[in-house]
């Protein structure tokens, strides 16, 4: 168990570098969250600080119901080929058409001779159609 606590607490540290150049300040999520600021820095030290304490359940679910952390940083603490995606309650078929539509041009234009990686994907562009995906599947 003691590999899997090290890897959340990188996965945190990288969270809160992306928090960080984002610019998304740690106040606003601790307002958003309703989590003391002096607790979230436990969560997310500075880069080089002390290591991250292990945060409780109870803190990923404020941020995630709140919104307060985006849910693609949040999904840094599940393993890989987990995420977390919002369900829609109900689905809007004009959405999801237009989401679809969306992911297939990018798809598209990855493959396209002039792309970083002419024909083939490049991992910059399967990061941005893996994030894009979720949205599809999101509005689905």
């Amino acid at each position: 168990m003691s590999d899997a606590n090290e890897i959340v607490r990188q996965r945190q540290s990288a969270i809160r570098r992306e928090l960080d150049r984002r610019g998304i300040a740690l106040k606003a999520v601790s307002f958003d969250a309703k989590v003391p600021y002096a607790t979230l820095l436990t969560y997310f030290p500075q880069e080089g600080g002390r290591d991250p304490v292990m945060m409780p359940m109870s803190c990923v679910y404020a941020f995630a119901e709140t919104r307060a952390i985006p849910d693609d940083l949040l999904s840094l603490l599940l393993p890989a080929g987990c995420m977390i995606v919002r369900a829609p309650e109900e689905v809007d078929h004009d959405e999801a058409s237009t989401a679809m539509r969306e992911y297939l041009r990018r798809k598209d234009a990855s493959h396209h001779a002039d792309s970083p990686g002419g024909r083939e994907i490049t991992p910059c562009e399967d990061a941005v159609l893996r994030n894009h995906l979720a949205i599809v599947k999101a509005a689905a």
